[in-house]
């Protein structure tokens, strides 16, 4: 028995689901955000933390990372942007927060 693989021709692409990663991937969106409301400071302040170390993690050229933790109706919101220095390391970093 043989068996083939059969691959996707450029008229198939939309069909099969195929994607060129030039496409997606093409450095104009660096950022990643995060927000989130907490009950306590201390909560937002180790949540903080956590992801800044998950972004040091995954950083090739230091990443800017920009907080605020602002007092709110029912607790503190945490408020993060993540800038790294390409799209991949941003994409990582959103798959590791999942």
């Amino acid at each position: 028995m043989t068996h083939s693989i059969n691959k996707c021709s450029a008229e198939e692409t939309a069909a099969c689901c195929c994607v060129d990663v030039g496409t997606i991937i093409d450095n104009e969106d660096c950022t990643a955000s995060y927000s989130k409301v907490f009950e306590q400071r201390q909560e937002a302040e180790s949540m903080l933390a956590m992801l800044t170390e998950k972004a040091r993690a995954v950083e090739s050229d230091p990443c800017d990372i920009g907080s605020r933790i602002e007092p709110v109706k029912g607790g503190v919101e945490l408020n993060v942007d993540f800038t790294f220095s390409c799209q991949a390391e941003t994409l990582i970093f959103q798959l590791g927060l999942r």
